[in-house]
């Protein structure tokens, strides 16, 4: 049975600053991930992702097991991109699928349904089969224009989003791409059952502030 989201869930993804070349367990750059973490669960985030694609499996892993430290106990749920095996191993919730990784299917059928899976989409079409794979939710987008996701081409747009959500009802679509917090009214509206984002939520002086913004956007949408 997949596993229920908070309404609206909030999903605030790491930046990927971190190298193979320069990042290690005493560098800045872990510390300022961890410190992101801390933020975050005490502000009530629904999901993290450590979105650190660069980080060879050994520092990879040695950050999930901090964060996990971090997260235990708490609310917030820890997810690792791409690399389910680096989840389960370091303690971590689930792991977050992209368009290159392990199909769903797989990965639910290996690690069984206690095991939180994300994947990212940018179609009807994408978001259908993530959730006949067994996913527990999806990112959907990019919604707006933004840097981190040029590489997908145009923006979906708040009518497929829209679209994606009727049609895929009940399951969790999550809106991404190019969000800011005057964005999060029109996309709960459309649909999408929370916000991922890297720069909303990274940049937030308070994320406390925002949280509570964002709940107020899913009162009136």
């Amino acid at each position: 049975m997949p596993i229920i989201l908070q309404t609206p869930t909030t999903y605030l993804i790491t930046n990927g600053a971190t190298t193979e070349r320069t990042t290690t367990p005493t560098s800045d750059e872990f510390t300022r991930v961890l410190a992101l973490v801390e933020r975050a669960v005490a502000a009530g985030i629904t999901l993290i992702q450590l979105r650190e694609k660069e980080l060879p499996a050994r520092t990879l892993y040695d950050l999930t097991v901090r964060a996990a430290q971090i997260t235990a106990g708490s609310a917030t749920r820890l997810l690792v991109n791409d690399r389910a095996d680096v989840a389960r191993a370091a303690g971590a919730d689930g792991v977050h699928l992209t368009t290159r990784s392990l199909e769903a299917r797989i990965v639910r059928r290996t690690l069984g349904h206690d095991f939180l899976i994300g994947v990212s989409t940018h179609s009807l079409a994408e978001a259908s089969t993530a959730r006949d794979e067994g996913a527990d939710f999806a990112t959907f987008g990019p919604i707006f224009e933004t840097p981190s996701k040029r590489g997908y081409g145009a923006p979906v747009g708040l009518g497929a989003l829209n679209e994606a959500a009727r049609a895929l009802a009940p399951f969790p679509l999550l809106a991404l791409g190019g969000i800011a917090l005057g964005d999060v009214h029109q996309v709960l509206q459309a649909g999408a059952r929370g916000v991922a984002a890297i720069r909303l939520f990274s940049d937030a002086h308070d994320l406390t502030d925002t949280l509570r913004a964002i709940e107020g956007a899913a009162l009136t949408s």
